[in-house]
C-alpha cells in the first residue's frame, strides 16, 4: 500500500480527499498510524484533532470503504470499541465510481445547455432559459430590463471536453 503522504503528493486525490473529509480528514489521514487498529479516541489523543472530526472522517472513509473497523466489547463495562485501520488499497475503484457520478452530472448538464435557449440579464446576472424569458416578456424579473441572448457554446464546449478526460482515465 502506498504511503499517504505519497498518495496526497497527487492533486486529484488530495483535491477527491479534501472535497470528502475536509482539511482535518487529510489531517488525520496523514498523522495515522501506519500499522495496527486504533480507536477513535486514542487518534483523536495521538493527532490532536477534535474526536468528533475524527469520527465524522472515520466514518465517511468506512463509507466509501476506506477504512475499516472492528468491533471489541469490554465484558465487565459492556462498553464497544471500535478499532480502525485505514484500507487504501481500495481507492483506484473508490475513484473510478466518483469520476463515474460525476460523468453522469456533467452528461446531465451538458444535455440542459445543449436543449437550452438562454437569455441574461446584464445588471443582476440573472439566467433565463427561453421559456422563462418568453414568460416574463424578455424582461428581467429582478430589474425589470431587457434580457439579451447569452451563447452558451463555450460552456458547451467545456463539458465535452471535460467528459472526454474522464472517460478516457475511466477507460
Amino acid at each position: 500500500m502506498q504511503q499517504v503522504e505519497e498518495l496526497l503528493q497527487r492533486p486529484p486525490i488530495y483535491s477527491f480527499f479534501l472535497r470528502l473529509v475536509g482539511e482535518e480528514g487529510i489531517q488525520l489521514l496523514v498523522r495515522f498510524p501506519d500499522t495496527g487498529e486504533h480507536s477513535d479516541e486514542e487518534l483523536a489523543e495521538n493527532t490532536g484533532i477534535n474526536l468528533n472530526s475524527v469520527r465524522h472522517t472515520l466514518y465517511t472513509l468506512y463509507e466509501r470503504r476506506l477504512a475499516v473497523y472492528r468491533r471489541v466489547k469490554d465484558n465487565e463495562t459492556g462498553w464497544l470499541t471500535y478499532l480502525w485501520h485505514l484500507q487504501l488499497d481500495q481507492l483506484d475503484p473508490v475513484l473510478a465510481e466518483d469520476l463515474e457520478r460525476v460523468k453522469e452530472k456533467l452528461i446531465a448538464r451538458e444535455r440542459y445547455e445543449e436543449e437550452n435557449d438562454f437569455y441574461l440579464c446584464k445588471t443582476c446576472g440573472a439566467m433565463y432559459t427561453f421559456n422563462e424569458a418568453y414568460k416574463h416578456e424578455f424582461s428581467c424579473v429582478t430589474c425589470d430590463v431587457p434580457l439579451s441572448h447569452f451563447d452558451n457554446e463555450m460552456l458547451a464546449l467545456a463539458l465535452r471536453r471535460r467528459l472526454q478526460e474522464i472517460s478516457e482515465t475511466l477507460g
